[in-house]
């Protein structure tokens, strides 16, 4: 039960952080509704990609910190959760 949940809340985070990205692509006004989803999914996902940011090295504005998480939960996170 619990090893689900954790798996399902994962995977939600590794969804919103792929919407961030595709979300990154698009001039959205953020006074519309589509505004409010992306200040939404902003809000919700830069608590954790904020710090790793600061630590990881600049490559010409390209932001690395969503595939570094992506890889994190992918190769760390959720082989822990399974091994419960």
């Amino acid at each position: 039960m619990l090893q689900s949940l954790l798996l399902t809340a994962t995977q939600l985070f590794t969804y919103l952080i792929l919407a961030r990205v595709l979300l990154s692509w698009f001039p959205i006004n953020p006074r519309g509704q589509m505004g409010q989803v992306v200040q939404w999914v902003m809000t919700a996902t830069e608590p954790v990609l904020a710090p790793l940011r600061r630590v990881l090295p600049s490559f010409g504005g390209l932001d690395l910190s969503p595939m570094v998480v992506l890889l994190v939960i992918s190769f760390v996170i959720q082989p822990i959760i399974r091994g419960f």
